[in-house]
């Protein structure tokens, strides 16, 4: 398929019979501006952009392949939500605790799709311009885009939303902004531009300043609020959803803005198909699952393989008024995993790390409480072509070789590390114990006459898992069982989602359990997830890991320029992460769990990397009005 794309001139050279007119002092901001930046002439022209391959979809697409572009727009989608409460409706600021889709009323310049990787669109932007080199990028708005309020959206307020994150945004977030971009400017009201640093990556460059949200500045300054404060009155975006109801704590309602401007693009047909987005907030999962079950709320998508096996029996699915679906799920793991705060002293050590991980016991985990339903996560990019497998061939001993005295030996000469199968028979394996221990001691932990370890100090090994769910309980409570029997003094502290927010910010935990997702094509985002640089403020990289030789691999994936290049600097890097040992993998799994009822209809098939029932799912009014007059919900 052609890359959609043209060179064009944008403007003609000045005609030099008029330059005497021109005042000797603008003669010299004219100069000064050229050596700031390239003229802008000769530019690729685009309506899209892509990083390794060609564009899916021409400059004159009609719709999105995966969509059906006739979905009746109406009705309501519904879902329940129990991990956490909110008090915010700000989710760019580190005060409060935002609702679920709180940055649902922003859009940016771009527009990723469900099937292609690398790929973004112009969604406010009616063109992409840019040199070659990508030293920098000219966005032009679209005339018609409008914020929800009605006024324009311009190129100042595309500045106000670039500025006001690099400036008080997330310090994580901060620091990324910094790294890539170098400044930008207004060229009148619809066009803005981008300038890179000369250093940054050419991959990442178009796509993080077209991901930034657009905010409108007027809405800002009449808050009267720093941007660092929380609110319940969100800042106003141009999307195609605005704020309906909000209850801190039990309720929010996103509602389609009838006068969305978008409607009509071939992005966006087929998709925003409800009048209402309704999530309703749950003190824990046993209640909210039951209101699923009263039709208090109409989709749910599973993540409890315990109520997938065994508890959808209830009266609505038997009579057929609900359906139980698993659909196909082409994306990458989560990478849901223990993380071990490396900040913490008794954790340096990598064979106390790796005592730790041997002792959980997935196999008897997933068979026991997971009816075998998952796939243990071995690598960070598990479910993917990028995972590490066998020993580094030539090209990663490329990249891995000027870094041997940094990194541990194993890297060389093992296939990358995976925690060995355990017995799925009972919760305490023996041999995992007996080598469990034998690192401890060879680490400098003796287990003493009652039963804990102690170092040469005769300090214990104390390891806390903190966890706000209840539902976890059950699987943390045999591991921190197995940890004690080989003489690891560990404990589980359950916290409200508050304190959990706080404590997990402020890096004060020994274990929790977090995500952390990886993608197709890497970039810059894995400095937050791994570097040095962020290790003490990125509220991604939960485990503290800061490590050279791991810095040199992210760069090295961050600057590929070609998929075989990306491909064996993400296999190098994650072998040498899963030989740090700092997570406990946990589990995945390769199919979306939904349930809902039997309202909701969605386009067959769904794309690989989406399962889009928020974007592009419609109600079907007909069975809507047959189920409300069976007393279904």
């Amino acid at each position: 398929m052609r890359n959609h794309t043209s060179q064009v001139q944008t403007r003609p050279a000045p005609d030099r019979r008029h330059l005497s007119l021109w005042s000797a002092g603008l003669l010299m901001a004219l100069i000064l501006m050229a050596g700031m930046a390239r003229a802008e002439d000769d530019l690729i022209v685009t309506h899209g952009v892509s990083t390794f391959g060609d564009l899916r979809y021409g400059p004159d697409f009609e719709h999105l392949d995966y969509v059906n572009p006739d979905a009746p727009k109406g009705g309501e989608i519904s879902f329940g939500w129990s991990t956490g409460s909110f008090d915010s409706m700000h989710p760019y600021t580190r005060e409060g605790r935002p609702a679920v889709l709180s940055s649902i009323f922003f859009e940016a310049m771009l527009e990723s799709t469900a099937d292609e990787i690398g790929s973004a669109y112009g969604l406010l932007a009616e063109s992409i311009a840019y040199p070659e080199d990508r030293s920098y990028v000219i966005f032009t708005i679209r005339e018609e885009a409008r914020f929800s309020d009605g006024t324009p959206v311009t190129a100042d307020d595309a500045l106000f939303g670039y500025e006001i994150l690099r400036d008080d945004g997330l310090p994580s977030f901060r620091a990324q902004i910094g790294r890539t971009i170098s400044g930008a400017q207004v060229l009148d009201d619809r066009r803005i531009r981008f300038d890179f640093n000369p250093t940054s990556p050419l991959r990442g460059r178009i796509v993080s300043a077209g991901g930034l949200p657009v905010i409108s500045r007027a809405s800002h300054e009449a808050s009267g609020l720093a941007f660092s404060e929380s609110r319940l009155e969100p800042l106003i975006g141009s999307a195609p959803y605005i704020l309906e109801e909000v209850e801190p704590g039990q309720r929010v309602v996103y509602a389609r803005n009838p006068d969305y401007w978008g409607n009509d693009l071939p992005i966006n047909r087929g998709r925003n198909n409800f009048d209402r987005i309704r999530i309703e907030y749950y003190g824990d999962a046993v209640a909210a699952f039951e209101g699923f079950t009263a039709g208090n709320y109409l989709f749910r998508q599973e993540s409890s393989s315990s109520n997938w096996a065994t508890a959808y029996d209830f009266p609505a699915l038997e009579q057929g008024y609900v359906v139980q679906a698993e659909l196909p799920d082409g994306t990458i793991s989560t990478g849901q995993s223990f993380i071990i705060n490396l900040r913490r002293e008794q954790f340096q050590d990598v064979r106390v790390r790796e005592a730790i991980a041997l002792m959980f016991n997935f196999e008897w985990t997933n068979q026991t409480l997971f009816y075998g339903l998952y796939v243990r996560n071995d690598s960070f990019w598990q479910n993917t072509d990028l995972a590490a497998t066998g020993l580094p061939g030539a090209a990663e001993l490329a990249l891995l070789d000027p870094l041997r005295d940094q990194l541990r030996p194993e890297v060389f000469t093992e296939d990358p590390f995976s925690l060995p199968a355990s017995t799925p028979d009972r919760a305490l394996d023996r041999r995992q114990a007996r080598r469990a221990i034998g690192l401890l001691e060879e680490a400098g932990w003796i287990i003493g006459d009652d039963g804990l370890a102690r170092n040469a100090a005769g300090q214990t090994l104390d390891v806390e898992f903190l966890n706000s769910g209840l539902m976890f309980d059950r699987l943390i409570n045999p591991y921190v069982e197995n940890l004690r029997a080989v003489g690891i003094n560990a404990r589980l502290t359950r916290v409200d989602s508050a304190q959990m927010t706080q404590r997990e910010r402020d890096h004060d935990f020994d274990i929790i359990t977090d995500h952390i997702p990886m993608g197709y094509e890497p970039g810059a985002g894995l400095r937050q997830y791994f570097g040095s640089e962020t290790a003490n403020d990125s509220v991604f990289n939960a485990a503290g890991l800061a490590d050279p030789a791991v810095d040199v691999l992210i760069e090295h994936v961050v600057n590929a320029e070609t998929q075989e290049e990306l491909n064996v600097a993400v296999s190098a890097l994650d072998r040498v992460l899963r030989w740090e040992r700092f997570r406990v993998p946990q589990w995945f799994n390769d199919a979306h769990w939904v349930a809902y009822y039997d309202i909701y209809r969605y386009p067959e098939p769904l794309p690989p990397y989406a399962l889009g029932f928020l974007d592009f799912w419609w109600v079907d009014a007909e069975a809507e009005a047959a189920l409300r007059a069976a007393g279904a919900f």
